[in-house]
């Protein structure tokens, strides 16, 4: 007998029970969501070049060069399209602070500001990510960017992975391990 007097074998009791079935409810609605969001991302990126991609030379507003076609043939390199004045990017932008400390990111702040604002903007929030700041969204209309957030995995010059809105830390940490 078990210290509450039932027996080793039995039957879960009826709050066991429930949890149980909520466990499996919640795991079935995350596999339906992760499949949901692959679907989505298959089709929105379905009108994006996987190769002969635009490339981004710039100088961020830490005072770094960027050459993303070349990096990306170092190793996969994340490239994250956001603003300031983007309610979801405020959630995505942790992790994407989170993944520049293991992995080459790459941002483009669209049409947020001058690069002084943007850099009081990265102090406030304590973001150490690469910025290429795209005042006036050129850099965002070559890449024909219309969602924010949008995270791209280029890998050898090319289009590896494709997703826009909110995206998780364990999200960009598969797509990086998999391009």
């Amino acid at each position: 007998m078990t210290k509450d007097n039932r027996h080793p074998n039995a039957p879960p009791s009826p709050l066991g029970r429930k949890v149980i079935g909520w466990l499996k409810q919640l795991l079935f609605m995350l596999l339906v969501f992760t499949v949901f969001s692959a679907v989505l991302d298959v089709w929105r990126s379905r009108d994006m070049p996987k190769t002969d991609l635009a490339n981004i030379q710039a100088t961020t507003v830490q005072g770094d060069k960027v050459n993303l076609l070349a990096m990306s043939h170092e190793q996969p390199v994340l490239l994250y399209f956001w603003g300031t004045w983007c309610p979801v990017c405020s959630f995505v932008s942790p992790s994407v602070d989170i993944a520049a400390s293991q992995y080459k990111v790459v941002t483009v702040a669209m049409t947020s500001g001058s690069d002084t604002k943007m850099q009081q903007y990265l102090r406030h929030k304590d973001y150490d990510f690469a910025v290429v700041n795209d005042p006036r969204g050129e850099i965002s209309q070559q890449w024909s960017m219309q969602v924010t957030p949008t995270l791209m995995v280029i890998k050898d010059g090319e289009l590896a992975f494709y997703t826009s809105g909110f995206t998780s830390l364990p999200g960009i940490w598969w797509r990086m391990l998999l391009a």
